[in-house]
């Protein structure tokens, strides 16, 4: 991929069906792993379309007009929307090179490290997930502290 392995976000997905509790879970872990150091950002996955802008806006007017991509950006922020086939979750993850994890929602049947949530029969142990994720994390970082001494 070009991008430094010791540099490349770890990856986690937070899977499980409809009403589950996924979205429950990664704000709850976000704040959590925020507060440990990491920069976290997230990927949510959508088996079916969405609406990708809120109606009445400038952009999504654009859009409706028939943009196929719209931008809008500030000083500090910027939302991207673009009509494409065949985008992956990894060309989505080019777009966070900084960040330590990246937190998945969804993506049950990928490679990447999981947890499945299973609310209302199996809550969620947030705390015990970061400290998973954050495991990993050491666990990936691990060989390249070593070259660095």
């Amino acid at each position: 991929m070009g991008q430094d392995a010791c540099k490349q976000p770890l990856i986690y997905c937070i899977c499980g069906e409809k009403n589950s509790g996924k979205t429950t879970l990664v704000t709850k872990l976000i704040p959590l792993l925020a507060g440990r150091g990491c920069l976290v950002a997230t990927v949510k996955h959508d088996g079916h379309d969405f609406e990708p802008d809120v109606p009445g806006t400038d952009s999504f007017r654009h859009r409706k007009a028939g943009a196929y991509g719209t931008a809008v950006f500030s000083d500090h922020r910027f939302l991207v929307t673009k009509e494409c086939e065949g985008i992956t979750e990894q060309e989505l993850f080019l777009h966070f090179p900084e960040a330590d994890i990246i937190l998945v929602e969804g993506l049950k049947h990928s490679s990447y490290p999981k947890y499945v949530c299973g609310y209302p029969e199996k809550e969620a142990d947030a705390a015990k997930i970061a400290e998973e994720i954050l495991r990993l994390l050491e666990e990936k970082r691990r060989p390249c502290d070593k070259g660095d001494k």
